[in-house]
């Protein structure tokens, strides 16, 4: 079923694409749409998942650079039954992560160093074992293959006003519907891209719920993260907003109710459904004994025990150039 939810989401990405084609240059715009589409959608597949993680200027990191979030992440996987995913760390203060990949066995996760200095280790064991649920329900390559599409369907839309002089385009609606182009694809692109990540947010939770052992977790990282996401701007993300629903929370802005034009559900209405769950969950450790050791280590003044596997990695980062998302 998840099979054919991707495709048709895909196919709905692609016929706005061709849809906007149409509008800026005719039958014949159409068509070169179509093949851009569908050149897009298989570089998508097999790339998409390097292009966001070099927007985001993601770097690998390993047992040795960052010992307790890998482990971490290993003890969830593991749990889960999946094999183990990349794992990233994004030198950014707003607290957030995500998961991509076009299948689990090529998959990865990506959390900011604002995330891991400022949760505990249970709480980043909620986030990463959210992630490791759009992993295990295959949301990670339509998330990251739609955030490909609405990045290019938005960039066309804003090149339409340069065909809109050509007589030659054959669209029958004229300057209209370069407008129309202009104005309701990307709109539209948008919509599709927020429906996908509010429908699947919430299958997530529940999911990463029971891989971590404890809905508390998750409710509880998800609490720090609704206050301080809203009040830090991520400026990569700000300059990928296609990008912004792969994230745990939206990297833009808060929005404070569920509607048609929030990239997630209202973060206050995950929480009550997580705390709902109870008991329900399994709430065996994931593993005990790692979190024993982590919980019992000092914390020093950047943040939590996090900051010190960090150190090696951020200095790598900050001798690395900046490469723009192609490399």
């Amino acid at each position: 079923m998840n099979n054919v939810k991707t495709a048709m989401l895909i196919a709905a990405m692609t016929a706005l694409f061709m849809g906007l084609g149409f509008l800026v240059g005719g039958p014949r715009g159409m068509l070169v749409a179509f093949a851009v589409a569908a050149a897009m959608n298989l570089f998508g597949y097999w790339n998409a998942d390097k292009m966001v993680l070099r927007m985001h200027h993601a770097v690998e990191v390993d047992v040795r650079t960052a010992p307790e979030y890998y482990r971490i992440v290993e003890g969830l996987a593991g749990r889960a039954g999946l094999p183990m995913p990349r794992v990233y760390v994004i030198q950014e203060d707003q607290p957030n992560a995500f998961a991509t990949g076009r299948n689990p066995e090529n998959a990865a996760v990506a959390a900011t160093t604002g995330l891991l200095e400022r949760m505990t280790a249970e709480e980043v064991a909620g986030v990463m074992a959210h992630e490791l649920a759009h992993v295990q329900n295959r949301d990670t390559l339509t998330m990251t293959v739609t955030a490909t599409l609405a990045g290019a369907i938005s960039m066309l839309g804003n090149f339409a006003f340069f065909f809109s002089g050509n007589r030659e385009n054959n669209n029958p609606l004229g300057v209209v519907g370069v407008l129309l182009g202009v104005i309701v694809a990307p709109l539209a692109a948008a919509v599709v891209q927020m429906a996908i990540s509010r429908t699947r947010e919430y299958s997530a939770d529940r999911r990463g719920a029971e891989i971590c052992g404890n809905p508390r977790w998750l409710a509880s990282a998800l609490a720090k993260l609704a206050q301080s996401a809203g009040r830090t701007v991520n400026y990569d993300a700000e300059r990928n907003p296609a990008t912004a629903h792969m994230f745990i929370v939206n990297p833009l802005s808060g929005q404070r109710m569920d509607n048609l034009f929030s990239t997630h559900p209202d973060t206050q209405n995950r929480i009550d459904a997580l705390v709902a769950m109870g008991g329900e969950a399994d709430t065996r450790p994931v593993p005990a004994e790692r979190y024993e050791r982590y919980e019992a280590a000092p914390a020093d003044a950047a943040g939590g025990p996090w900051s010190r596997g960090l150190d090696r990695q951020r200095a790598a980062a900050d001798e690395a150039p900046r490469r723009g998302p192609w490399g």
